[in-house]
């Protein structure tokens, strides 16, 4: 029997999580303790505030005199309003209508003053916030014609990551922006150690799950559907993963015997898609242990693992101590960055960074790849990786690896991957990634 949660439980649960990403937690942390039957509407509220945050923090501080009274009466002002301001957002069409929660605002209200009674740190301002989406119902117009004069509200991005894009992208960077306000599509990737995409598609077909063919090995459903009930899915046919990022394997000339290093592995949909392809020697390694275990998991489930395959809790900007001393064939450097192209899928990230960190993460990747060229092979394949938009992780990249390494080749390789909107689209197929693929000098 399916229990609907109670809408107070799920919009205190929802503040719960809003409020430990402001403490700098992301949201999939966040979520993990919620309550099984609440996860999915909790899910959608939560996500949802994380895509328009701005514009709830801007009507707080002009509903409140001074500083909300602590952090969880705060992240239930944000999340109410979140919901009240619904209406006044644009409508996608078809699908995408599914991403957004729909309330009545006396619902929104009166839920959200139950809601208070569920903590000691709520209950007792419960006046104020009824007070609050009582005053946002009456003064809405006017409220919100002020608050859209901000950038930051427009976008719904922090004002320097607005000025980052813009600067970047001229021609394009309302449009890079704008593609967080929904989700991406469910992209998966079929194992060809188990059957083809061909047959796959079939079985799809059968189960009456439209879709469409993507790149080599991509299936992009037309609607998402949770993952229990895509046929093969639970025996290991095919894995999520977003279409852009199923690119690697095209890209690297690889050969049965091939010895391969994927630096920063977890959670693994790169090693298992290069396993699929080849029976090669796969050294994978990540410095957390936890992301390390996902990437066994991911490999039993798709029935890759075997004694070719080394995991290895392991820092990739050192060589000790895990490294052998044998040099690697391919080396993927899909390096730590901002995560600035995946915004769509996780718009809490938008939250997370500071500007310094484009900077530090920057720092960070040429270490990486400093040292993970001094363990490839002379005509060797070196492809760099990163799930980022901004130019100091992508394209300045490419060019430091060139002006670093006297023995670096530049090949072909797709460069920055933007995930644009187009017209009658609002989700595009890929998100946004960078590739650059080298090859080392033979001396």
């Amino acid at each position: 029997m399916v229990i609907t949660p109670k809408l107070s439980d799920v919009l205190f649960q929802s503040a719960q999580a809003v409020r430990q990403v402001l403490a700098g937690q992301s949201l999939t942390e966040a979520l993990e303790s919620t309550p099984k039957e609440q996860k999915a509407a909790v899910q959608s509220i939560s996500f949802y505030c994380m895509r328009h945050l701005a514009t709830a923090q801007a009507l707080s501080q002009q509903l409140l005199s001074k500083k909300a009274p602590n952090p969880l009466v705060n992240a239930l002002l944000l999340v109410s309003l979140c919901l009240l301001t619904v209406a006044r957002r644009p409508m996608p069409e078809g699908e995408l209508v599914h991403s957004i929660p729909q309330y009545q605002d006396f619902t929104i209200v009166d839920q959200t003053i139950k809601a208070t009674q569920l903590h000691k740190k709520t209950a007792a301002f419960k006046g104020l916030l009824n007070a609050c989406l009582r005053r946002y119902l009456r003064e809405q117009e006017t409220l919100w014609a002020t608050v859209q004069q901000s950038e930051e509200v427009q976008f719904n991005y922090p004002q320097w990551w607005i000025n980052l894009i813009r600067k970047s992208y001229p021609t394009k960077w309302e449009s890079l922006l704008k593609v967080a306000d929904f989700p991406g599509p469910l992209s998966l990737r079929v194992n060809r150690r188990k059957t083809s995409r061909e047959s796959f598609s079939q079985q799809l077909n059968a189960a009456n799950i439209s879709h469409q063919l993507y790149g080599e090995d991509a299936i992009i459903l037309d609607k998402a559907v949770p993952v229990q009930q895509i046929p093969g899915f639970e025996q290991g046919l095919c894995a999520v993963q977003d279409a852009g990022a199923q690119l690697t394997a095209s890209l690297l000339p690889l050969r049965d015997g091939m010895r391969v290093l994927d630096a920063c592995a977890a959670p693994g949909g790169k090693t298992a898609h290069l396993l699929e392809r080849a029976d090669i020697q796969m050294t994978a390694i990540d410095i957390e242990p936890k992301r390390l275990a996902r990437v066994a998991e991911n490999l039993h489930h798709l029935g890759l693992f075997s004694d070719k395959v080394r995991l290895l809790q392991a820092d990739a900007a050192t060589t000790q101590p895990w490294w052998d001393g044998e040099l690697f064939d391919v080396v993927m450097a899909d390096v730590p960055c901002t995560a600035s192209g995946i915004v769509r899928r996780h718009p809490d990230i938008k939250w997370l960074r500071q500007e310094k960190d484009v900077a530090k993460t920057a720092a960070l990747q040429r270490m990486i790849v400093k040292n993970l060229w001094s363990v490839l092979k002379p005509g060797g394949y070196f492809l760099y990786i990163t799930c980022s938009i901004f130019p100091q992780e992508g394209i300045e990249q490419a060019a430091f690896i060139q002006q670093t390494f006297s023995d670096a080749t530049m090949l072909a390789a797709p460069g920055q991957l933007l995930p644009e909107i187009t017209t009658g689209n609002l989700r595009p197929l890929h998100d946004g990634f960078f590739y650059a693929l080298f090859q080392k000098a033979v001396v």
